[in-house]
């Protein structure tokens, strides 16, 4: 049961109440903003919320137990506080929003009502949708390793020990022709292998997309200098705008091995019998001497 402060609890069994509701934004990136459906702004926990937000909170629904308790927010796109470019580069993703009710006569009768999660923003035309998750929804998250044939390193980091500053593996270059925002005409690729960029990593050093960066998801089928994004950039690319490309890799050890010589730092388990070798049988043409299938 929650335990309301006095003189909140006294100022709800008056009958005629003065109350709001503020939301604290914390962004992975530290930026903390606040927010309230309130007319005037409202200073909360050292955070200034903004008044007139927009927001449209949807009914909270909680329950016991560890299942995620779920609930929507709606809200116009202002310049000054929630900009376009920020909700379509993924800043608001993931971000801390802790909900809070608010006596807006008397600023200490508050309490905080439940911490959740910013799921996935939508946008359509000038407002957004966002879902908060409950804490519980973390529990829902892959954490730690998981058996699998495919190595769970990411490429360059520590546990691969991939280069990606090695020449062979990283290059510079810019758009020729923008087919759409998705299919990039690009220079600097030349001496590359068709596919050698495919899993990698596009990050923009010019443009209006400048410091952010898509994954490839592989290039035309019979053109090497044309890149397939694999989501649309937030603005859409023009010709001229410079990027740095890493190659990609497919999680499998026949690439790590014959790409990037880093088959002892391999980190799956190639090894593992998939569900054809489980449900196979002996015949002549197979040699079973107990030796490894993959070499």
């Amino acid at each position: 049961m929650r335990v309301l402060p006095e003189g909140l609890q006294s100022h709800l069994e008056a009958g005629s109440t003065t109350l709001c509701t503020c939301w604290i934004v914390r962004r992975t990136d530290d930026v903390v903003l606040g927010f309230t459906d309130h007319e005037k702004p409202l200073v909360i926990e050292d955070v200034e919320c903004r008044a007139s937000s927009g927001f449209q909170p949807t009914e909270a629904v909680s329950s016991l137990g560890l299942a995620s308790d779920n609930q929507e927010i709606e809200g116009a796109i202002s310049s000054e506080a929630i900009s376009e470019q920020d909700l379509l580069a993924g800043r608001f993703d993931n971000a801390t929003v802790e909900i809070w009710m608010v006596n807006w006569q008397a600023l200490d009768q508050r309490v905080h009502l439940r911490t959740a999660l910013l799921g996935e923003v939508t946008r359509d035309d000038h407002a957004f949708r966002s879902e908060l998750r409950g804490l519980t929804s973390q529990l829902e998250q892959q954490r730690g390793r998981v058996f699998s044939r495919s190595c769970d390193a990411v490429l360059g980091d520590a546990r691969c020990g991939v280069g990606l500053a090695n020449e062979t593996f990283s290059t510079t270059g810019s758009v020729v022709e923008v087919i759409d925002r998705r299919r990039l005409r690009c220079s600097g690729l030349a001496g590359f292998d068709k596919g050698w960029f495919a899993h990698g990593n596009l990050e923009w050093t010019s443009g209006n997309n400048m410091g952010l960066s898509m994954e490839i998801s592989g290039s035309a089928p019979t053109e090497i200098d044309i890149l397939l994004l694999w989501q649309a950039m937030p603005h859409a690319p023009a010709i001229g705008d410079a990027f740095t490309v890493t190659a990609g890799c497919d999680k499998s050890f026949a690439t790590c091995k014959a790409k990037f010589s880093n088959s002892v730092n391999f980190r799956g388990f190639p090894h593992m019998p998939g569900s054809d070798f489980a449900l196979g049988y002996p015949d002549a043409a197979t040699d079973h001497d107990g030796g490894p299938l993959i070499v």
